[in-house]
């Protein structure tokens, strides 16, 4: 080919070649572009922030701690060996060691106290599922560093920011219903009533019915946000475990609750159907929501999708609230929100169970304060006076001195107030009686608590073993106080409990109700430690060392009113040395949750309530009606009918 012919050639050639490369641009361009807006790629999206910004986290740790740094190989005399200060002559390979931990700690405080403010910052930004993750490591019984727990607990106070009305809730709810809102609706409040970080929730009233209601609307990205952050919590987790901040195996069983708690909250038409059965079964004579006064809401089927769920109003404020008061008269500090209070309850007790860390104060067991600045003279005296009378008398004696004070109170607020209606006072002593007006309410409403606690206690005792459907996150937040609107100023009437929130619940099979079923009976009737065990053992719990002291031990723990004895550390980890926990039966742990959780609320109310005790009746029906079942069946296969 001659030149003059080449050059022309090779011009069209790469004319082709750039065309070719720019349409392969531009279309692996556009396919970018669709992707990054799909499910998927949003999800891929907001993975590569949360690494943006949490990489530099890392990486600090990384370069600071990990032996494979070269920072750390060239300075590892200057950060992680005593040497560089010298070695003393007769200084032990122990002491070595020693001094190495020390250092190791200094630097990883230090580390610490830098980066916890930019992780509660991250978490702040990227919002959604990092405000209830933070949430829930403020109160978890894993082993978080203290710098980072506290910038944690600010999240309890602070509710998620929820999403405008006009721009998401309302497309969101017309694309859902297939039908304009003011069809359905004769009103809606665009502020809503409660935010969490999935979805928010709005009052409402039914067009024709005049019927108040509360519209559940689950956020439209949700759907993959929440799978992606789950993801990204899951890999950060296994960083965390690389630079040893969280123990692996702890950390894997946290993780695998967390995703399964959140994952099964988007599922709204499951949580639908299990508030439908539950209320159901409320309307039952026989089960205890009558007698006790406890009601649910009522769904309206036409009104739910998988992103929306329409349910009657209860009026009311939190039962936290209520607490908030009841712990205010009984001078315990509320400042860290009534969820942590009980929820660290909760975690007290699994750090009993597993001794991780050491045991609270006996004063700060009491009152679940946050103070536990408790000298050790008087930690021994407590200690004294604890193995002398019982938790429940120590309970009583604080609840009896502040009924008391609460009723001497509200006595003198009612004789100044009719005296000053004859004007046989001064007015200075009608201002403090009228100043003190709520400690009657207050006074009423003592025993009110009191019931509620054990009401809320029989009530999911009922849902565990004859209904096999039941809240595992019974906290204070899903609690109501429902006072009948026309009887509220009424001093003798008694509100009703409302139980909201069927997102996380567990179901039981029979089987596996007439198991559990067991070993409480067992607590509940002081059986002997091999009875206990052995209920335990049936259950598929595996141990270390199979020590029947300890799983009896463990059971009562559990499930039966605090002792004395629970409150000392020293007991605890004697049974820790006895042996350990390798395998949790999966049936138990969310019923020990529920337990737990509703233990807490009642020992942050000052109640030692045995959950043995109080759902010894309905165990005693799951068992009674799983061997009447048993019978039946054998008896018709003995017949020769098929069932």
């Amino acid at each position: 080919m001659k030149s003059s012919a080449v050059i022309p050639f090779a011009r069209k050639l790469a004319r082709r070649t750039a065309i070719g490369l720019a349409g392969t641009t531009l279309a692996g361009g556009t396919a970018v572009a669709v992707y990054t807006h799909t499910e998927s790629g949003l999800g891929l999206k907001r993975e590569i922030d949360f690494w943006r910004n949490i990489t530099p986290v890392v990486w600090d740790y990384w370069w600071n701690t990990s032996f494979s740094s070269p920072k750390i190989r060239f300075h590892s005399g200057e950060l992680f060996s005593w040497k560089k200060e010298g070695k003393e002559e007769g200084q032990s390979e122990e002491y070595e060691n020693d001094a190495k931990k020390e250092r190791r700690k200094k630097v990883l405080q230090s580390l610490h106290e830098k980066n916890a403010p930019k992780i509660f910052q991250i978490m702040l930004d990227l919002g959604g599922l990092y405000i209830k993750l933070g949430q829930v490591l403020s109160v978890t019984a894993l082993p978080i560093p203290e710098e980072y727990r506290e910038r944690f607990r600010i999240l309890q106070s602070n509710v998620p920011g929820h999403e405008d009305f006009d721009s998401v809730i309302l497309p969101t709810l017309e694309k859902e219903l297939k039908s304009p809102v003011r069809d359905i609706f004769e009103s809606i409040e665009e502020t809503p009533c409660g935010a969490a970080s999935i979805g928010q929730a709005h009052r409402a009233v039914l067009k024709g019915t005049k019927e108040p209601v509360v519209i559940k609307v689950q956020y439209p990205d949700a759907k993959w946000q929440v799978p992606a952050d789950i993801e990204c919590v899951g890999q950060f987790l296994k960083v965390c475990v690389w630079f040893g901040v969280v123990d692996e195996s702890a950390s894997k069983l946290s993780y695998e609750e967390f995703s399964r708690q959140f994952l099964a909250e988007l599922d709204y038409e499951a949580e639908k159907e299990n508030l439908k059965e539950v209320y159901e079964s409320s309307l039952d004579p026989r089960a205890p929501y009558l007698e006790k006064g406890v009601v649910l809401p009522r769904v309206f089927d036409d009104f739910c999708t998988k992103q929306v769920i329409t349910m009657t109003y209860l009026p009311g404020p939190k039962f936290e609230e209520e607490v908030r008061q009841q712990l205010a008269f009984l001078g315990i500090d509320t400042k860290k929100g009534i969820k942590s209070i009980v929820q660290d309850a909760h975690r007290r007790d699994v750090e009993n169970a597993t001794n991780q860390t050491n045991q609270a104060e006996l004063g700060t067991e009491l009152a679940m304060s946050p103070n536990k600045d408790q000298s050790s003279w008087k930690t021994t005296a407590s200690r004294i006076i604890g193995n002398l009378i019982s938790v429940d008398s120590m309970f009583s004696l604080v609840r009896l001195a502040r009924r008391i004070m609460v009723w001497s109170t509200a006595t003198s607020v009612k004789t100044i107030q009719s005296a000053a209606f004859y004007n046989l006072v001064p007015s200075t002593w009608e201002e403090w009686a009228n100043e003190r007006q709520n400690a009657i309410t207050h006074a009423a409403q003592m025993n009110w608590t009191q019931d509620a606690v054990h009401a809320l206690l029989d009530v999911h005792g009922h849902q565990i073993f004859n209904l096999g459907l039941f809240n595992a996150d019974p906290h204070p937040g899903n609690i109501l106080v429902v006072q009948d609107p026309e009887l509220q100023h009424v001093s003798t009437s008694h509100p009703k409990i409302g139980l909201i929130d069927y997102g996380q619940c567990k179901r039981l099979t029979p089987h596996e109700r007439v198991k559990v079923a067991k070993l409480i009976l067992s607590i509940a009737d002081k059986e002997p430690d091999e009875v206990i065990a052995n209920h335990f053992r049936d259950m598929g719990i595996q141990t270390k060392n199979d020590s029947t002291r300890f799983l009896a031990e463990f059971g009562r723990l559990m499930f039966d009113s605090f002792q004395p004895k629970h409150l000392d550390h020293s007991w605890h980890k004697e049974l820790h040395k006895e042996d350990r926990v390798l395998y949790f039966p999966k049936e138990l742990s969310m019923v020990y949750r529920t337990a737990l959780l509703l233990r807490g609320l009642a020992m942050s109310l000052q109640l030692n309530p045995s959950v043995g005790e109080v759902w010894r009746r309905h165990a005693q029906d799951a068992v009674r009606l799983y061997e009447t079942d048993r019978s039946s069946l054998e008896t018709d296969e003995s017949s020769g009918i098929v069932v």
